[in-house]
Protein backbone atom coordinates (compact mmCIF):
# COMPACT_ATOMS: atom_id res chain seq x y z
CA UNK A 1 0.00 0.00 0.00
CA UNK A 2 1.43 3.49 -0.94
CA UNK A 3 0.87 6.26 1.30
CA UNK A 4 1.55 9.76 1.76
CA UNK A 5 1.29 11.95 3.98
CA UNK A 6 0.85 16.33 3.76
CA UNK A 7 -0.11 19.28 5.26
CA UNK A 8 -0.01 22.64 3.48
CA UNK A 9 2.85 24.18 5.67
CA UNK A 10 4.43 25.45 2.19
CA UNK A 11 1.03 27.29 1.50
CA UNK A 12 0.25 28.45 4.53
CA UNK A 13 4.06 30.53 3.81
CA UNK A 14 3.56 31.05 0.12
CA UNK A 15 0.03 33.34 1.38
CA UNK A 16 1.68 35.06 3.92
CA UNK A 17 4.56 36.36 1.74
CA UNK A 18 1.84 37.58 -0.69
CA UNK A 19 -0.02 39.27 1.93
CA UNK A 20 2.72 41.38 3.01
CA UNK A 21 4.06 42.19 -0.46
CA UNK A 22 8.16 42.51 0.33
CA UNK A 23 7.16 42.09 3.95
CA UNK A 24 10.20 43.87 5.92
CA UNK A 25 12.06 41.60 7.96
CA UNK A 26 13.47 44.24 10.20
CA UNK A 27 13.41 47.79 11.34
CA UNK A 28 13.52 49.93 8.11
CA UNK A 29 11.69 52.76 9.12
CA UNK A 30 8.69 54.50 7.01
CA UNK A 31 6.98 57.49 7.18
CA UNK A 32 3.11 56.59 7.69
CA UNK A 33 0.32 59.11 6.41
CA UNK A 34 -0.17 60.47 10.43
CA UNK A 35 3.74 61.39 9.89
CA UNK A 36 4.45 58.20 12.31
CA UNK A 37 7.29 56.39 11.78
CA UNK A 38 6.71 53.18 11.88
CA UNK A 39 8.63 49.83 10.48
CA UNK A 40 7.62 45.72 10.31
CA UNK A 41 8.97 42.82 12.03
CA UNK A 42 7.99 39.25 11.32
CA UNK A 43 7.51 36.24 13.35
CA UNK A 44 6.94 32.90 13.00
CA UNK A 45 6.23 30.10 15.55
CA UNK A 46 3.71 26.59 15.98
CA UNK A 47 0.58 27.33 17.87
CA UNK A 48 -2.66 25.53 17.54
CA UNK A 49 -1.16 22.80 15.72
CA UNK A 50 -0.29 24.71 12.75
CA UNK A 51 2.32 27.41 11.61
CA UNK A 52 1.35 30.78 12.55
CA UNK A 53 3.07 33.73 10.92
CA UNK A 54 2.81 37.78 11.75
CA UNK A 55 4.16 40.49 10.55
CA UNK A 56 4.14 43.36 13.01
CA UNK A 57 3.67 47.05 12.02
CA UNK A 58 4.91 49.65 15.07
CA UNK A 59 6.60 52.39 16.29
CA UNK A 60 9.67 49.96 17.68
CA UNK A 61 11.30 46.35 17.76
CA UNK A 62 10.31 46.42 21.32
CA UNK A 63 6.49 46.66 20.70
CA UNK A 64 6.43 44.54 17.66
CA UNK A 65 7.90 41.66 20.13
CA UNK A 66 6.26 42.41 22.96
CA UNK A 67 2.60 41.99 20.96
CA UNK A 68 3.98 39.04 19.22
CA UNK A 69 4.61 37.38 22.56
CA UNK A 70 1.08 38.52 24.01
CA UNK A 71 -0.32 36.96 20.74
CA UNK A 72 1.38 33.54 21.12
CA UNK A 73 0.73 33.27 24.87
CA UNK A 74 -3.58 34.15 24.06
CA UNK A 75 -3.06 31.19 20.90
CA UNK A 76 -1.37 28.48 23.43
CA UNK A 77 -3.73 29.59 26.48
CA UNK A 78 -7.11 29.08 23.86
CA UNK A 79 -5.94 25.59 23.13
CA UNK A 80 -5.08 24.42 26.51
CA UNK A 81 -7.61 26.31 28.32
CA UNK A 82 -10.66 26.13 26.44
CA UNK A 83 -10.74 24.35 22.80
CA UNK A 84 -8.55 21.80 23.06
CA UNK A 85 -10.45 17.94 22.97
CA UNK A 86 -7.12 16.31 24.16
CA UNK A 87 -6.01 18.56 26.91
CA UNK A 88 -7.80 17.90 30.49
CA UNK A 89 -7.14 21.71 31.38
CA UNK A 90 -9.80 22.66 28.49
CA UNK A 91 -13.06 23.47 28.66
CA UNK A 92 -13.91 20.90 25.47
CA UNK A 93 -12.73 18.47 27.61
CA UNK A 94 -14.57 18.32 30.48
CA UNK A 95 -17.59 19.24 28.35
CA UNK A 96 -17.16 16.23 26.53
CA UNK A 97 -16.51 14.68 29.91
CA UNK A 98 -19.98 15.56 31.01
CA UNK A 99 -21.52 14.06 28.05
CA UNK A 100 -24.57 11.77 29.52
CA UNK A 101 -25.10 13.38 32.41
CA UNK A 102 -28.05 14.81 33.55
CA UNK A 103 -26.66 17.71 35.79
CA UNK A 104 -25.32 19.25 32.00
CA UNK A 105 -22.50 21.01 32.22
CA UNK A 106 -22.20 24.62 32.94
CA UNK A 107 -20.19 26.91 30.61
CA UNK A 108 -18.23 30.03 29.51
CA UNK A 109 -19.54 32.67 27.98
CA UNK A 110 -17.21 32.59 25.28
CA UNK A 111 -18.23 29.08 24.73
CA UNK A 112 -21.76 29.59 24.86
CA UNK A 113 -21.67 31.99 22.21
CA UNK A 114 -19.13 29.58 20.23
CA UNK A 115 -21.73 26.79 20.04
CA UNK A 116 -24.46 29.24 20.00
CA UNK A 117 -22.79 30.25 16.20
CA UNK A 118 -22.34 26.62 15.39
CA UNK A 119 -25.68 25.20 16.20
CA UNK A 120 -26.69 28.06 14.04
CA UNK A 121 -24.45 27.38 10.98
CA UNK A 122 -25.42 23.61 11.26
CA UNK A 123 -29.06 24.76 10.24
CA UNK A 124 -28.55 27.39 7.67
CA UNK A 125 -25.78 24.77 5.71
CA UNK A 126 -28.38 21.89 6.22
CA UNK A 127 -26.40 19.52 8.48
CA UNK A 128 -22.94 20.42 6.29
CA UNK A 129 -20.93 22.26 9.25
CA UNK A 130 -21.40 20.02 12.46
CA UNK A 131 -19.54 20.73 15.85
CA UNK A 132 -20.59 17.41 17.21
CA UNK A 133 -17.91 14.75 15.24
CA UNK A 134 -15.64 14.60 17.61
CA UNK A 135 -16.04 10.49 17.79
CA UNK A 136 -15.97 10.21 13.94
CA UNK A 137 -12.73 12.69 13.70
CA UNK A 138 -10.69 10.74 16.27
CA UNK A 139 -11.91 7.55 14.36
CA UNK A 140 -10.12 8.55 11.46
CA UNK A 141 -7.22 10.06 13.70
CA UNK A 142 -6.74 12.98 11.40
CA UNK A 143 -4.40 14.78 14.12
CA UNK A 144 -1.80 12.63 13.19
CA UNK A 145 -1.81 13.16 9.73
CA UNK A 146 -1.38 16.70 10.26
CA UNK A 147 1.51 16.50 12.20
CA UNK A 148 2.59 13.14 10.32
CA UNK A 149 3.15 10.79 13.69
CA UNK A 150 1.37 7.60 12.26
CA UNK A 151 4.03 5.85 10.50
CA UNK A 152 1.95 2.33 10.47
CA UNK A 153 -0.24 1.82 7.40
CA UNK A 154 -3.35 3.55 6.75
CA UNK A 155 -6.43 1.98 6.41
CA UNK A 156 -10.17 3.94 6.43
CA UNK A 157 -12.71 2.92 9.27
CA UNK A 158 -14.33 -0.18 9.40
CA UNK A 159 -17.91 0.59 8.20
CA UNK A 160 -19.91 -0.72 11.63
CA UNK A 161 -17.05 1.27 13.36
CA UNK A 162 -17.87 4.13 11.48
CA UNK A 163 -21.98 3.70 11.54
CA UNK A 164 -21.23 3.12 15.60
CA UNK A 165 -19.23 6.97 15.89
CA UNK A 166 -22.16 8.90 13.10
CA UNK A 167 -24.87 7.32 16.18
CA UNK A 168 -23.26 9.67 18.36
CA UNK A 169 -23.43 12.92 16.33
CA UNK A 170 -25.71 15.41 15.49
CA UNK A 171 -25.89 19.10 16.39
CA UNK A 172 -29.65 18.63 16.91
CA UNK A 173 -28.71 16.33 19.66
CA UNK A 174 -26.45 18.95 21.43
CA UNK A 175 -28.73 21.19 23.96
CA UNK A 176 -27.89 24.79 25.33
CA UNK A 177 -30.06 25.57 28.17
CA UNK A 178 -29.83 29.34 29.19
CA UNK A 179 -30.48 29.00 32.63
CA UNK A 180 -31.92 32.66 34.03
CA UNK A 181 -34.72 32.03 31.01
CA UNK A 182 -34.59 28.06 30.39
CA UNK A 183 -34.96 28.91 26.93
CA UNK A 184 -32.22 28.69 24.26
CA UNK A 185 -30.46 31.72 23.88
CA UNK A 186 -30.14 34.48 21.10
CA UNK A 187 -28.77 33.40 18.39
CA UNK A 188 -25.35 34.51 16.33
CA UNK A 189 -24.91 34.71 12.97
CA UNK A 190 -28.48 35.38 12.14
CA UNK A 191 -29.56 37.65 8.48
CA UNK A 192 -28.64 40.86 11.10
CA UNK A 193 -25.37 39.88 11.48
CA UNK A 194 -23.05 43.10 10.93
CA UNK A 195 -18.91 43.82 10.30
CA UNK A 196 -17.11 42.31 13.25
CA UNK A 197 -20.15 40.47 15.07
CA UNK A 198 -19.11 36.55 15.82
CA UNK A 199 -19.77 34.48 18.91
CA UNK A 200 -16.32 35.02 19.87
CA UNK A 201 -16.67 38.72 19.78
CA UNK A 202 -19.68 39.00 21.67
CA UNK A 203 -17.72 38.10 24.78
CA UNK A 204 -16.33 40.89 27.11
CA UNK A 205 -14.11 37.86 28.98
CA UNK A 206 -13.21 34.45 29.59
CA UNK A 207 -15.43 33.01 32.68
CA UNK A 208 -12.83 30.20 33.90
CA UNK A 209 -13.70 26.45 34.47
CA UNK A 210 -17.24 24.95 35.15
CA UNK A 211 -20.14 25.76 36.84
CA UNK A 212 -20.29 29.64 36.20
CA UNK A 213 -23.45 30.98 37.53
CA UNK A 214 -26.72 32.62 35.95
CA UNK A 215 -25.14 31.48 32.43
CA UNK A 216 -25.86 28.26 29.78
CA UNK A 217 -25.56 25.01 30.36
CA UNK A 218 -24.50 22.40 27.68
CA UNK A 219 -26.39 18.83 27.56
CA UNK A 220 -24.89 16.06 25.16
CA UNK A 221 -26.20 12.91 24.78
CA UNK A 222 -23.76 9.63 26.15
CA UNK A 223 -20.58 9.12 23.80
CA UNK A 224 -21.21 12.85 21.53
CA UNK A 225 -17.73 14.63 21.88
CA UNK A 226 -17.17 17.90 20.61
CA UNK A 227 -14.89 18.55 17.78
CA UNK A 228 -14.27 22.46 17.64
CA UNK A 229 -11.27 22.03 14.90
CA UNK A 230 -13.42 23.37 12.08
CA UNK A 231 -14.19 27.41 13.63
CA UNK A 232 -10.80 26.85 16.14
CA UNK A 233 -8.46 29.23 14.05
CA UNK A 234 -11.95 31.83 13.51
CA UNK A 235 -12.30 32.12 17.00
CA UNK A 236 -8.60 32.59 17.72
CA UNK A 237 -8.85 35.60 14.90
CA UNK A 238 -11.35 37.06 16.61
CA UNK A 239 -9.39 36.84 19.88
CA UNK A 240 -6.21 38.05 18.07
CA UNK A 241 -8.40 40.98 16.35
CA UNK A 242 -9.54 41.61 20.14
CA UNK A 243 -5.67 41.76 21.22
CA UNK A 244 -5.06 44.30 18.41
CA UNK A 245 -7.67 46.98 18.93
CA UNK A 246 -6.11 46.55 22.65
CA UNK A 247 -2.47 47.67 21.34
CA UNK A 248 -2.69 51.50 20.07
CA UNK A 249 0.77 51.11 19.48
CA UNK A 250 0.46 48.32 17.12
CA UNK A 251 -0.67 50.27 13.58
CA UNK A 252 -1.14 47.04 11.76
CA UNK A 253 -0.48 43.43 11.07
CA UNK A 254 -1.13 40.58 9.51
CA UNK A 255 -1.14 37.35 11.04
CA UNK A 256 -1.42 33.84 9.31
CA UNK A 257 -2.89 30.51 10.97
CA UNK A 258 -2.87 28.20 9.27
CA UNK A 259 -5.81 28.37 6.29
CA UNK A 260 -6.40 31.22 8.13
CA UNK A 261 -5.20 35.19 7.39
CA UNK A 262 -6.43 37.96 9.81
CA UNK A 263 -5.34 41.75 8.22
CA UNK A 264 -5.91 44.97 10.40
CA UNK A 265 -5.35 48.57 10.02
CA UNK A 266 -3.10 49.75 6.96
CA UNK A 267 0.38 50.20 5.81
CA UNK A 268 2.45 52.96 6.47
CA UNK A 269 2.57 53.89 2.21
CA UNK A 270 -1.05 53.66 2.42
CA UNK A 271 -0.91 50.63 -0.14
CA UNK A 272 -3.45 47.49 -0.03
CA UNK A 273 -2.70 43.85 1.56
CA UNK A 274 -2.51 41.26 -0.79
CA UNK A 275 -3.50 37.54 0.14
CA UNK A 276 -2.73 35.32 -2.34
CA UNK A 277 -4.83 32.13 -2.79
CA UNK A 278 -3.51 28.44 -2.60
CA UNK A 279 -3.27 27.01 -5.73
CA UNK A 280 -5.06 23.14 -4.58
CA UNK A 281 -3.04 21.79 -8.54
CA UNK A 282 -0.12 23.48 -6.91
CA UNK A 283 0.48 24.49 -3.75
CA UNK A 284 3.86 26.18 -4.05
CA UNK A 285 1.80 28.96 -6.51
CA UNK A 286 -1.63 30.79 -6.21
CA UNK A 287 -4.69 31.21 -8.19
CA UNK A 288 -4.77 34.63 -8.06
CA UNK A 289 -5.03 37.51 -5.49
CA UNK A 290 -7.09 39.03 -3.29
CA UNK A 291 -6.78 43.05 -2.75
CA UNK A 292 -7.74 44.09 0.47
CA UNK A 293 -7.66 47.31 2.54
CA UNK A 294 -8.24 47.67 6.13
CA UNK A 295 -9.71 44.45 8.61
CA UNK A 296 -10.79 41.28 6.96
CA UNK A 297 -10.65 37.50 8.27
CA UNK A 298 -9.86 35.06 4.94
CA UNK A 299 -9.90 31.47 5.40
CA UNK A 300 -9.71 28.83 3.18
CA UNK A 301 -10.44 25.15 2.95
CA UNK A 302 -9.41 22.03 0.64
CA UNK A 303 -8.61 18.60 0.14
CA UNK A 304 -4.78 19.41 -0.25
CA UNK A 305 -4.44 20.82 3.09
CA UNK A 306 -4.38 17.23 5.13
CA UNK A 307 -5.06 14.20 3.59
CA UNK A 308 -3.34 10.97 3.34
CA UNK A 309 -3.86 8.97 -0.28
CA UNK A 310 -3.54 5.05 -0.12
CA UNK A 311 -3.36 2.75 -3.00
CA UNK A 312 -4.48 5.92 -5.53
CA UNK A 313 -7.52 7.24 -3.24
CA UNK A 314 -7.12 10.17 -1.44
CA UNK A 315 -8.60 10.58 2.08
CA UNK A 316 -8.66 14.06 3.14
CA UNK A 317 -9.49 16.07 6.64
CA UNK A 318 -12.93 17.42 5.50
CA UNK A 319 -15.83 15.07 6.55
CA UNK A 320 -19.26 15.29 5.75
CA UNK A 321 -21.38 14.96 8.93
CA UNK A 322 -24.06 12.83 6.66
CA UNK A 323 -21.65 9.84 5.83
CA UNK A 324 -18.66 10.06 8.22
CA UNK A 325 -16.48 9.97 5.12
CA UNK A 326 -14.21 12.31 3.43
CA UNK A 327 -16.78 14.96 1.51
CA UNK A 328 -16.98 13.63 -2.10
CA UNK A 329 -17.05 17.30 -3.81
CA UNK A 330 -16.23 18.99 -7.47
CA UNK A 331 -14.32 21.60 -5.22
CA UNK A 332 -10.90 21.66 -4.71
CA UNK A 333 -10.69 24.88 -2.76
CA UNK A 334 -12.82 27.34 -0.57
CA UNK A 335 -12.40 30.57 0.54
CA UNK A 336 -14.25 33.16 2.43
CA UNK A 337 -13.92 36.75 3.09
CA UNK A 338 -15.56 38.81 5.80
CA UNK A 339 -14.84 40.68 8.84
CA UNK A 340 -15.75 38.29 10.61
CA UNK A 341 -12.97 35.60 11.93
CA UNK A 342 -15.35 32.63 13.37
CA UNK A 343 -18.03 32.40 10.98
CA UNK A 344 -15.39 32.74 7.49
CA UNK A 345 -13.81 29.38 9.04
CA UNK A 346 -16.93 27.72 9.64
CA UNK A 347 -18.31 28.66 6.53
CA UNK A 348 -15.20 27.71 4.88
CA UNK A 349 -15.85 23.98 5.32
CA UNK A 350 -19.60 24.08 4.80
CA UNK A 351 -18.89 25.50 1.72
CA UNK A 352 -16.44 22.90 0.60
CA UNK A 353 -18.70 20.32 0.95
CA UNK A 354 -22.37 21.88 -0.37
CA UNK A 355 -20.47 22.87 -3.03
CA UNK A 356 -20.68 26.42 -5.14
CA UNK A 357 -24.64 26.71 -6.08
CA UNK A 358 -25.90 26.10 -2.51
CA UNK A 359 -22.49 27.61 -0.95
CA UNK A 360 -22.83 30.77 -2.16
CA UNK A 361 -26.00 31.34 -0.96
CA UNK A 362 -24.96 29.96 2.63
CA UNK A 363 -21.91 32.52 2.70
CA UNK A 364 -24.50 35.33 1.32
CA UNK A 365 -26.80 35.08 4.22
CA UNK A 366 -23.97 35.87 6.53
CA UNK A 367 -22.53 38.79 4.18
CA UNK A 368 -19.62 36.80 3.08
CA UNK A 369 -17.90 36.29 -0.27
CA UNK A 370 -16.92 33.34 -1.48
CA UNK A 371 -14.27 31.91 -4.11
CA UNK A 372 -14.43 27.88 -4.88
CA UNK A 373 -11.79 26.29 -7.45
CA UNK A 374 -12.93 23.35 -9.24
CA UNK A 375 -11.41 19.90 -9.49
CA UNK A 376 -11.38 20.94 -13.16
CA UNK A 377 -9.75 24.18 -12.45
CA UNK A 378 -12.40 26.51 -13.19
CA UNK A 379 -12.90 29.70 -11.08
CA UNK A 380 -16.56 30.30 -9.72
CA UNK A 381 -16.80 33.25 -6.83
CA UNK A 382 -19.96 35.38 -5.49
CA UNK A 383 -20.23 38.71 -7.30
CA UNK A 384 -19.34 40.79 -4.77
CA UNK A 385 -16.05 38.35 -4.32
CA UNK A 386 -15.03 40.20 -7.85
CA UNK A 387 -14.22 43.29 -6.63
CA UNK A 388 -11.16 41.79 -4.53
CA UNK A 389 -10.17 38.99 -6.61
CA UNK A 390 -7.73 39.00 -9.64
CA UNK A 391 -7.36 35.55 -11.08
CA UNK A 392 -3.29 35.00 -12.43
CA UNK A 393 -2.69 35.65 -15.74
CA UNK A 394 -0.44 32.46 -16.42
CA UNK A 395 -3.99 30.38 -15.58
CA UNK A 396 -5.95 31.78 -18.32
Amino acid sequence: MKLFFRTAICCIIMTVILCCGCGDAGPGERTDRAGQNTASWQYMDTAMGTVVQQTIYAKDQETAEDFSRQAFDLLSRLESEEISWRLDTSEVYRANASAGSGEGFGLSEDLSGLLEACKELWERSDGAFDATLGAVTRLWNIDSWAVEEDTEEFAPPAEGELERALSTCGSQRMRLVWEESGESGPKLGTDSVTEGDSAAAASASLQEGNGQAGRCRLYLPEGMQLDLGAVGKGFAMERLLGLLEDSSDVTAAVISLGGSILTYGSKPDGGPWRVGIVDPFDTSGSVGTLTLEGQWCVSTSGDYERYVEADGVRYHHILDPKTGMPAVSDVRGVTILMKDGLLSDGLSTACYILGPEKGMDLAGQYGAEALFVMADGRIEMSEGMEAYFMENENRR
